[in-house]
């Protein structure tokens, strides 16, 4: 248990609303509007929160606390004034269960969280623009990666940084992102897409179980026989409508030694570039993986245009690998290959080649550094033409003048592994794409906002719809996406709008965009 004590706050706030209950509950009149209004009102500010409590292992963290104030925070500050009702750090799967019968016997909402990345805010359960006031469930605390030979058991908050130097010690590795603060759990649940995605497949490709609670407070073990629709539905469905998932088992593969290269061009070659990495990254070896990225901001004479990637051949391979990009563009004017570990290598991707894993975080003792930032995304199904090619640039010249620290576009690919499942074998419905693409700005104290992010991110997405259709990624939800469901999961949406009534046939989890 939590061993905290039920406080004075807490034994005054349930006794307000029982004393209130009662007087209201033996009248014989209707109660008025507001009358009603005013009650409904009460009972949502002040639940027996010293009930969860004393019921929980995990740690409730109530407003008007220094915990609180600490575990509210996302890793995106522009969220940072958001209040829940309270935030619980489950310490298991029966702290979950236990948090949705309080919260359904009490009328209050939930938002789930993992790593705190969700784009739109919605893990915060704030209110205002990041969804309906609620009581946040927190799982950073399971963080635990265990190893047993080829299969890998991960808690669902554990980090991105923890999971790959957990996994690198014993030799293993799974294929996800580089950001080193994003959680397992919001990673896998939307799909996962990474720098090991050609080689490796999805990060939910990988998965081969998972224990999750659901809104009937079920802790169940879900794989390819057991509940196999809620196992679907999971693998690339989006986090927050399904259930929580505490803890994750991967089938992992032998660590590769990763050749990782940067190459980097004027400006003026980003037409070229652009028409040349289309047709060679997304059906290249699949042991090969890039990024093409475009990135405006403040200050820089001119936008950076850079590829980046990994090959996990052998390294006297790579350059007949590059040799694919090269020979259709002007020579980069810098060009750097490193072969490392895929324990170093997934730390360098992370920021954190100098630190500590046990430091790569950004809570307390942390030393990531937490950054404000808008992003919206398509998804490319097809190779952009020339004019397409020229929006994207024009767009990208944008962010040099309008006070953003950085905007642009970041384009990933895919292909390989990807491709060996069929659109509907998860709920990932993009299989086939050539690419992701992530649009993205961000701002200090000196200059920008979330609004001047926000409205560039959109409407950059708002010039290549032209170009791209609708289709984007849930892992970068947009809440201004008005058919997310056909942008998110194409010919998958309907089989997850039946799932979900199966499993949450009362509508507990109401997260925005749900389906």
């Amino acid at each position: 248990m939590s061993g905290f004590s039920v406080s004075r706050r807490d034994l005054l706030l349930a006794g307000g609303l029982g004393g209130l209950a009662a007087m209201t509950g033996c009248s014989d009149e209707p109660a008025g509007d507001a009358d009603a209004s005013m009650f409904a009102t009460l009972k949502q500010a002040a639940p027996p929160w010293g009930q969860l409590r004393r019921n929980v292992d995990g740690t409730l963290s109530l407003p008007g606390s220094t915990p609180y104030d600490r575990a509210r925070l996302l890793e995106n500050p522009r969220y940072d004034w958001a209040r829940p009702h309270a935030v619980l750090r489950v310490a298991n799967a029966t702290d979950v269960a236990t948090a949705f019968k309080f919260a359904q016997d009490h009328d209050l909402r939930v938002a789930l969280r993992s790593g705190g990345h969700s784009y739109p805010g919605w893990s915060a359960g704030g209110g205002g623009n990041t969804g309906p006031k609620a009581l946040v469930l927190d799982c950073r605390g399971l963080s635990r990666v265990a190893v047993d030979g080829t299969r890998a058991t991960i808690g669902a908050g554990a980090s991105l940084a923890k999971v790959y130097d957990a996994l690198g010690a014993r030799g293993r590795a799974i294929a996800g992102g580089s950001c080193a603060t994003v959680g397992i759990a919001g990673l896998t649940l939307g799909g996962g897409v990474g720098v090991l995605s050609r080689s490796m497949g999805l990060t939910c490709d990988q998965v081969v179980a998972m224990r999750v609670v659901t809104a009937d407070g079920k802790i169940r073990t879900v794989d390819a026989r057991h509940d196999p629709s809620l196992f679907w539905a999971l693998r690339g469905g989006g986090g927050g409508h399904l259930g929580m998932v505490t803890a994750f088992t991967f089938a992992t593969q032998r660590a590769p030694e990763m050749s990782s290269f940067y190459l980097r061009w004027r400006f003026s070659a980003a037409a070229d570039l652009i028409d040349a990495w289309q047709d060679w990254a997304p059906v290249a070896d699949t042991r090969l993986w890039s990024t093409l990225k475009l990135l405006g901001g403040r200050g820089r004479p001119e936008p950076v245009l850079q590829v980046s990637g990994t090959w996990t051949g052998p390294a006297s391979g790579l350059d007949a690998q590059l040799a694919g990009l090269l020979r259709h563009v002007p020579a980069p004017i810098t060009r750097t290959v490193q072969r490392q570990s895929y324990r170093a290598l997934m730390a360098r991707y992370a920021g954190c080649a100098d630190i500590p894993a046990s430091q790569c975080h950004s809570g307390p003792g942390g030393k990531i550094v937490r950054e404000s930032f808008g992003a919206t995304s398509h998804i490319g199904h097809k190779a952009l033409d020339r004019d397409g090619a020229a929006d994207l640039i024009a767009q990208v010249r944008r962010a040099q003048t309008n006070g953003l620290l950085v905007g642009g576009a970041s384009l990933d690919a895919l292909g390989g592994r990807v491709r060996d499942l069929d659109d509907d074998a998860t709920a990932f419905g993009h299989r086939r794409a050539l690419m992701t693409v992530q649009y993205y700005g961000s701002w200090d104290g000196r200059s920008g906002s979330a609004g001047v992010a926000d409205r560039y991110v959109r409407s950059v997405r708002e010039a290549m719809k032209p170009h791209w259709g609708l289709h984007a990624y849930v892992n970068y939800a947009d809440p201004t996406i008005k058919s997310y469901k056909t942008a998110y999961f194409r010919g998958n949406a309907a089989r997850l709008a039946t799932v979900r009534k199966k499993y949450d046939p009362h509508d507990f989890f109401r997260q925005p965009q749900g389906y």
